[in-house]
């Protein structure tokens, strides 16, 4: 019964957010006489995956998952801490969360994930917001912290581990449009970017046994799912050595293929792909697999090797752009490749700016994620670095990046007009009932009729219309497919 009952879970999203402050939350899961959990997720799609590992943990201990915030007995607010605005934003919701408990004693609060370590001590006894403070690597013990808050003690674990990979825990699928899932490969990252706080909140890195994660792939394509993404903050470092033999290394290239062997039909994506680290095999494997996805997001983060070398991103742009010539000569140039760029970075020049904009006009992105620096606190580069260039100046930079962006996405997606994309339907178009909504191999939007279709099906598209963000076509069946050709 409840297995069923986990397969009915639903996510809601809130659209058109920036990508790291995308919030999940948990809705209403059918199970009477439990107690009432509601978790709203923060950040990345390692957190969502996190918040779908603390969902099984605590249907364990006794709790089914609620989407009203006000009558629940437990709420997790699962965080991120890669920019300031979305850590100023999860101190506004525990205010507004602290208002329902007023009115119900009785419920917990719990601050997880990013957030919790850096933030622990003003969230637990300075400003009295949390009862619960639990950092990425201590989930399993949420019950007990959740028992020991209910005494009225405070709950706290933030204890970063150097095994833990969650591999024997099944994890309810929050994301439940039943079509693609999340597949957490590896935990923690040893790159020390000098800008980045998840080395110091998610600890160091280690890889999941590749025989749970192929599992759970299995399992996932049994239930009928059609899409696994696997994650991790640097998938292409991911390695595994057995512990009996320590000799035989499985890397990310060989998981790649054994989880495209599970079916022709099961669709295969990952990120994040790291530009120090992506190699040759990885790309000769997504093109021997039909089912892996040409989609790429290979992070820059800068278009400038000085800027880069202070960012300790341990490339040159020569490099970045020698991966780039490698994608395009293995994987063509319908590969889809996105990226992460950084405006105002500490001493950045604007000479410096305009080679990440000469860097966007040579790879010619799909799109990306364009952020203005935002120092974060224990960072090397919070520590090593004035953050001096003027709040105008990096949003007048971060304008630019983002306008030369939108006019390559938009000439890109203006290329596919009268190609046919193979289309996986993942729902009903936010716009309009009539239309389905899907992603191509390169993780592009797609709309077109519903027609006789449902969810879960792949559809050939051709492709009519687009915008900078968006496909939209008509399905085409295989006479009419030969009759274009």
């Amino acid at each position: 019964m409840e297995n069923r009952i986990a397969e009915t879970l639903k996510i809601l999203t809130e659209t058109d957010k920036e990508a790291c402050e995308t919030v999940h939350v948990s809705e209403n899961e059918p199970i009477t006489n439990k107690k009432r959990l509601f978790i709203e997720s923060y950040g990345c799609q390692m957190n969502f995956a996190d918040s779908e590992i603390v969902a099984s943990v605590m249907r364990e201990a006794g709790f089914a998952t609620t989407s009203d915030a006000e009558n629940a007995d437990l709420v997790f607010l699962n965080t991120c801490a890669i920019r300031d605005n979305a850590e100023q934003r999860v101190r506004t919701r525990l205010k507004q969360l602290n208002v329902y408990k007023k009115k119900k004693p009785g419920m917990l609060i719990g601050v997880l994930g990013c957030m919790a370590e850096r933030l622990k001590a003003k969230l637990l006894e300075e400003e009295k917001m949390v009862d619960i403070v639990t950092g990425p690597d201590a989930y399993r013990d949420l019950p007990r912290l959740v028992e020991e808050a209910e005494t009225g003690q405070k709950g706290v674990n933030v204890f970063l581990s150097r095994e833990e990979t969650y591999a024997d825990i099944s994890p309810v699928r929050l994301n439940s449009n039943g079509i693609t899932a999340l597949i957490s490969i590896m935990r923690g990252c040893d790159n020390m970017c000098s800008f980045c706080v998840v080395p110091y909140t998610r600890g160091r890195e280690r890889s999941r046994d590749p025989q749970s994660i192929i599992k759970e792939a299995q399992d996932l394509f049994n239930d009928g799912y059609k899409e696994v993404t696997l994650l991790g903050q640097n998938v292409d470092s991911y390695k595994y050595a057995d512990p009996n033999n320590k000799s035989e290394i499985f890397s990310f290239a060989k998981l790649l293929e054994q989880v495209a062997l599970i079916s022709p039909e099961l669709r295969v994506r990952f990120s994040t792909s790291h530009p120090k680290d992506i190699t040759d095999e990885v790309l000769y494997t997504i093109k021997k697999y039909d089912n892996i996805c040409k989609y790429i997001h290979l992070p820059a983060q800068s278009g400038n090797s000085r800027v880069l070398e202070i960012m300790n991103r341990t490339y040159t742009r020569e490099w970045y752009l020698e991966r780039i010539d490698s994608i395009r000569r293995i994987l063509g140039d319908e590969c889809g490749i996105s990226h992460d760029m950084i405006a105002g970075f500490c001493t950045e020049t604007e000479e410096e700016h305009q080679d990440s904009l000469s860097l966007l006009e040579y790879v010619r992105f799909d799109f990306g994620y364009m952020f203005s620096y935002s120092e974060r606190p224990g960072t090397p580069a919070a520590k090593k670095f004035t953050d001096d260039i003027p709040a105008d100046i990096k949003q007048r930079r971060l304008a630019e990046i983002i306008e030369v962006q939108q006019r390559i996405s938009t000439e890109r997606n203006k290329k596919l007009i009268g190609t046919i994309q193979r289309v996986l339907v993942e729902g009903t178009s936010k716009r309009s009932e009539a239309d389905f909504s899907g992603r191509s191999d390169q993780n592009k939007v797609v709309i077109f009729p519903r027609e006789n279709f449902k969810k879960g099906d792949y559809v050939n598209v051709l492709i009519t219309d687009t915008t900078s963000a968006t496909l939209r076509g008509k399905a085409v069946i295989e006479e009419e497919i030969i009759q274009l050709a």
